[in-house]
């Protein structure tokens, strides 16, 4: 049996990566200005380092948690919680990896894989990604509370790989049974083709 025996069609919805920490400071003084772009169509992996080009690649107080992933989909809700339409910029979260359709809060502990077409991505969930006092800024007033409980999680990747933008098959390590999801594959059966969760509206 797989080790992976879950799993689910997801949607990449943002992948971000940025060579300088710009949320550094008193959050009044507003962020640094970018380096370059950090929205990517695509990203390359490396195992224990984290992703090419971005600011905690090898660093070695990051090396469990290198990788930040978030479900898209929180946003809204916390939109919705602070009576704000529906716009809050991804990006502003400043996580790498963006995912629409798993509720990533849900799995510490879990081994997860992604494949975004060039092969499954390995990695191990191991703490949240708490918000920090910047999410009032550069998302909304109130943000950093509303976040609390659903601000993603730190990941290590352990395989090398690249994730691309789009429809991707998610593989877990536990049951994804009752997390909210569409297109949940159980063990043993084979995945279904199929268009991701919110891809008709895109």
């Amino acid at each position: 049996m797989s080790l992976l025996p879950y799993s689910a069609e997801v949607e990449i919805v943002l992948l971000l990566a940025s060579p300088v920490h710009r949320y550094e400071g008193r959050p009044a003084d507003g962020p640094l200005p970018m380096v370059g772009a950090e929205s990517h169509p695509s990203v390359r992996l490396r195992a224990g380092l984290g992703i090419v080009g971005d600011r905690h690649f090898a660093k070695p107080a990051h090396v469990h948690a290198s990788v930040t992933v978030m479900n898209a989909d929180v946003l809204a809700r916390v939109a919705d919680d602070l009576g704000l339409p529906r716009t809050l910029d991804p990006a502003a979260t400043r996580r790498n990896v963006l995912l629409r359709g798993v509720d990533i809060d849900s799995l510490r502990g879990a081994t997860v894989s992604l494949d975004s077409g060039d092969g499954p991505v390995e990695f191990l969930v191991n703490r949240p990604a708490n918000p920090c006092a910047w999410m009032d800024v550069v998302l909304a007033p109130g943000a950093h509370r509303a976040l609390r409980g659903r601000g993603g999680m730190r990941c290590e990747p352990l395989t090398d790989g690249m994730l691309r933008l789009g429809p991707a098959r998610l593989r877990c390590s536990i049951p994804l049974t009752g997390v909210g999801l569409t297109g949940v594959e159980p063990p043993g059966r084979p995945a279904r083709p199929g268009n991701p969760p919110g891809s008709s509206d895109r």
